[in-house]
């Protein structure tokens, strides 16, 4: 019994004891968690405290990089520091190149915080034994912390490296600790492939890789891959490009280092082994679109890659015609030209030419002459006729006339100083002739077109708009060759514009085969229309004609030119020469000159613009399938008579189809014919009141506007006059139109030179346009009869000082009359 109690008692104990022994093993070990804990959060807040007295400086400034449609880098600038530092995301980083840099500097990188506390331990011991710094034990996360440390100061005026010091190492471990709570281990390598040296004002792996081996990233092979893994530790002892030997060495030695610890495939590292270093210094990317690059590294500062709309194809392209076409124009002082080409359907730009040398100083080949304002001569017109069809006053088979024209002071002429009296709308346009288009443009009214051209973004039109005058169609205003490239790719779109498109916010990304891009403004811009569909159509009918003086001598050698609607233009003094053509897909707008503004006599938009036009559209659309416009359903054909445009009266012969928009167009019958009533030998001409009963007859006589008159009776042009009135008539006066004095302006005040010494004053010129029924006009000058002449004849008299009226009086009693002020000087 007591034996069974004695066992009893020692278990008892032993389970106490157990239990106390465990009770306290628990308290111990709570005791140390919430110690380790205390000390973890006391580390953290401390951390935490340290990092916001001392925050991370991870404001890097990047090089801007300028890219094609296609991703291609064509032009790089330095950043702000004058390092060449491209930014380089973590999915442009070949496989190779990631898995080569982290085997290489902390194969324990996605392990530890930061800091390799083994490291540090291994690298304590072997410092101490050697007595010096031999080893730094940096994690790949503490060398960025030191690069970033080097970068900051750098930027405030200390770019000495800094000295291996314990203090400069607590510093890095702290940065490391950072770098670990505020980035991810992706984040943190893409930190180190922007940062990591390479000599000289080299930084990053992107840049390296392009400036070096001439590619991007996440193009290289194992053998570069290993290359620029083993730069960053020794940029200056293995300098890319200058100790290639050594580095070639030192990749060898480590591709086998790769081998033995089974990183990459044997294949691989023979295949690395063999390849030559193949490294060369290269110039960054600056000559493709220079002008573009500056302007949009303008607009977007802070962008480290603008992604553009340029077709590296048709860019050099076009850069090379131009190139050559100004090599040959050079002997005639013609040095600078610019060319935009625009893809139709969306609005891009695909070819931006600011100058064919950007280099060239002499010829000021910096100046972008993209954006430059120049005169655009004749190249408006299209624009002018278009808005005519709309508001009804011309169809192509419109009889204009082209004759000397007085516009309130303003008498214009045409370029080769030539009129051809009747002519089409059709053929007024392609021919350039400058009267009419100043007729429709009087018209129209000169702030009407202003508004279309400011709707359509010309911005110097629009600051000018209250000085603009009837010159704007002739080039009297300044507009910009993306403006005009604009314009005319609003024709191509049956008259909708839409603003240029230059570069867009993210890369291309491919989507079954094909480019999907959004642009940055393409969800603010609003399209509007200019011109309806209907006048756009008629315009490019018009502008493909190729029979026309504006057709290059050398055309038989564009025999495959796609259908092109073009128009050229000159500037006042031969300074501009513009051509412009659009198709289907596309708009090139062409302007040749001098930047200083000086005016050349070869400087012709035919014959110096046009065939560089032709050359590009033969170089980015040569297989276009030539498919043209189609006819709006707005739009209709019917009979017109040849003689006027207008719908056939009863005695027109003549007829021709012609196109025109019902509603719209005028319907108004042809009246080039005009029924008189003569003797039976057409020597007199009667009117009911004096008509006799016998020996008359009816015959239609050209029914020409006084214009028309004046300029056959000017040039001795032989047409067919109205007999002269009976001399019997007994009415006052006959119906029809008076004279027109074309000389002087109604309201206007005239200076004329006054010699009091000699008591002579200058004489003031008077002629007038008259009806071709007019054979005498009679001159008063304030209600003085000055003299009588025929209406075609030039008079001259001596004014009065202060009001002069002037009247003119035909042989039918109509009259006109002005009243003019007349200062002496």
């Amino acid at each position: 019994m007591n034996s069974l109690l004695y066992q009893s008692a020692r278990t008892f104990c032993a389970g106490l004891r157990y239990m106390v022994i465990h009770v306290l093993i628990r308290v111990v070990r709570l005791a140390i968690l919430r110690c380790a804990l205390s000390l973890v959060l006391a580390f953290l807040g401390i951390l935490g405290i340290l990092s916001l007295l001392f925050p991370l400086h991870v404001d890097i400034p990047f090089s801007t990089l300028i890219a094609a449609r296609d991703s291609t880098i064509i032009h790089a600038f330095l950043a702000s520091d004058d390092k060449w530092r491209m930014k380089t995301d973590i999915a442009e980083l070949s496989p190779l190149l990631r898995t080569a840099l982290i085997a290489k500097e902390d194969r324990w990188f996605y392990w530890h915080c930061g800091v390799n506390p083994v490291a540090l331990v291994r690298a304590t011991i072997q410092n101490i034994t050697a007595q010096r710094t031999v080893s730094g034990a940096s994690t790949l996360t503490m060398q960025v912390a030191r690069m970033l440390e080097q970068q900051y100061a750098s930027r405030y005026g200390n770019p000495h490296q800094r000295p291996r010091t314990l203090w400069n190492k607590l510093v890095e471990i702290f940065r490391a600790l950072q770098l670990e709570c505020v980035y991810s281990k992706d984040e943190i390598i893409q930190l180190y492939t922007n940062l990591a040296p390479y000599g000289g004002n080299i930084e990053g792996v992107k840049a390296a890789s392009m400036l070096y081996f001439g590619r991007l990233p996440d193009k290289i092979s194992l053998a570069q891959a290993v290359t620029l893994a083993i730069i960053p530790n020794r940029p200056t002892t293995l300098k890319l490009a200058e100790h290639n030997t050594a580095i070639q060495r030192e990749r060898d030695k480590w591709l086998e280092r790769f081998r033995s610890e089974r990183i990459f495939p044997d294949s691989l590292i023979n295949d690395a082994l063999r390849e030559p270093l193949g490294v060369e210094r290269r110039q960054a990317p600056s000559t493709t679109v220079p002008h573009l690059a500056y302007r949009m590294k303008r607009s977007f500062p802070t962008e480290s890659i603008i992604y553009t709309t340029i077709d590296t194809r048709k860019q050099h392209a076009v850069q090379t015609l131009t190139q050559n076409v100004i090599r040959r124009l050079t002997i005639y002082g013609i040095r600078n030209a610019a060319v935009l080409v625009v893809n139709n359907q969306r609005s891009e730009v695909e070819a931006y030419l600011g100058s064919p040398n950007y280099d060239d100083k002499a010829a000021s080949g910096e100046v972008d002459g993209v954006r430059a304002v120049r005169s655009p001569g004749s190249a408006l017109k299209p624009l002018i006729y278009a808005l005519a069809m709309d508001r009804g006053l011309i169809t192509p088979k419109t009889i204009m006339t082209d004759a000397p024209s007085n516009f309130d002071g303003y008498a214009p002429e045409n370029f080769d100083r030539q009129y051809r009296g009747f002519i089409s709308a059709e053929k007024a346009l392609i021919n350039s002739l400058n009267i009419p288009a100043v007729k429709l443009l009087q018209q129209l009214g000169v702030a009407a077109v202003s508004d279309v051209l400011i709707r359509a973004g010309f911005e110097q039109i629009r600051k000018d708009a209250a000085k603009l005058g009837l010159s704007l169609v002739l080039g009297g205003c300044g507009v910009r060759l993306e403006e005009m490239a604009a314009l005319y790719s609003a024709f191509a779109r049956y008259g909708e514009w839409r603003p240029l498109h230059m570069y867009r916010t993210t890369p291309p990304q491919p989507t079954f085969g094909l480019q999907v891009f959004r642009t940055r403004d393409s969800m603010s811009s609003v399209p509007n229309r200019l011109i309806s569909p209907s006048a756009a159509f008629m315009l490019g009918e018009i502008l493909t004609q190729l029979t026309r003086p504006d057709v290059p001598r050398n055309f038989a050698s564009t025999r495959r030119l796609p259908k092109v609607a073009w128009k050229t233009g000159t500037s006042y003094g031969r300074r501009d020469a513009w051509s412009i053509g659009y198709n289907k897909r596309y708009t090139v707008a062409v302007w040749v000159g001098n930047f200083s503004g000086q005016g050349v006599p070869e400087l012709v938009g035919a014959d110096i613009a046009t065939p560089l036009l032709f050359d590009i559209f033969n170089a980015i659309d040569y297989d276009s399938p030539n498919d043209w416009f189609e006819p709006p359903p707005e739009i209709d054909f019917r009979l017109v008579c040849s003689e006027s445009g207008l719908l056939p009266a009863e005695h027109c012969t003549n007829q021709v189809t012609d196109y025109y928009i019902p509603g719209v167009s005028s319907n108004a019958r042809c009246s080039h014919q005009k029924s008189v009533i003569v003797s039976a030998d057409e020597q007199v001409s009667y009117c009911p009141d004096c008509l006799p009963s016998t020996g008359y007859k009816k015959k239609l006589y050209p029914n020409l506007p006084p214009e028309i008159v004046a300029l056959y009776s000017a040039e001795n042009r032989a047409f067919e006059r109205i007999p002269p009135h009976n001399p019997a008539c007994t009415r006052a006066q006959q119906s029809g139109t008076a004279p027109t004095i074309t000389s002087l302006i109604d309201g206007k005040q005239y200076y004329v030179e006054h010699n009091t010494r000699a008591t002579t004053v200058s004489k003031l010129m008077l002629s007038c346009h008259a009806a071709n029924d007019v054979r005498t006009v009679y001159w008063y000058v304030n209600d003085k009869f000055l003299c009588s002449v025929p209406p075609e004849e030039r008079v001259f008299f001596t004014p009065e000082h202060g009001y002069n009226k002037i009247s003119c009086s035909d042989d039918k009693g109509r009259t006109s009359s002005i009243t003019i002020l007349v200062e002496w000087q």
